[in-house]
């Protein structure tokens, strides 16, 4: 699956990238100037501790359930759901299920 992310080549998200256990899988999907494309496998109970970014963010959750903690309040989304994230928000967030998702950051 090296070329995976190939311009032009159809891929599945969700297929894209895979669970490891107990753990948090990342794997970048463009990368420029502009800003990146990033896809994540988090693990049942797996997050990310309170930090904030520079720019806007999206995640638009691919599999499983995530809640996410914007500015110190919970967002349960699941499969199917998106949020943008304000540049400068604290946020944090906890696998509810196994889950996955894409993140999209555009700078500017």
């Amino acid at each position: 699956m090296k070329d995976v992310f190939s311009k032009s080549a159809v891929f599945g998200l969700r297929d894209a990238i895979e669970y490891a256990e107990g753990g948090i899988v990342s794997k970048q999907v463009l990368k420029n100037d502009a800003g990146n494309v990033t896809l994540f496998a988090f693990d049942s109970g797996q997050g990310l501790s309170e930090h904030s970014a520079p720019f806007d963010a999206l995640v638009q959750v691919i599999d499983g359930e995530v809640e996410i903690r914007l500015g110190g309040q919970p967002l349960y989304l699941k499969t199917g759901d998106a949020v943008i994230m304000p540049a400068g928000i604290p946020h944090s967030l906890r696998a509810a299920t196994r889950f996955k998702m894409m993140l999209t950051m555009i700078k500017g």
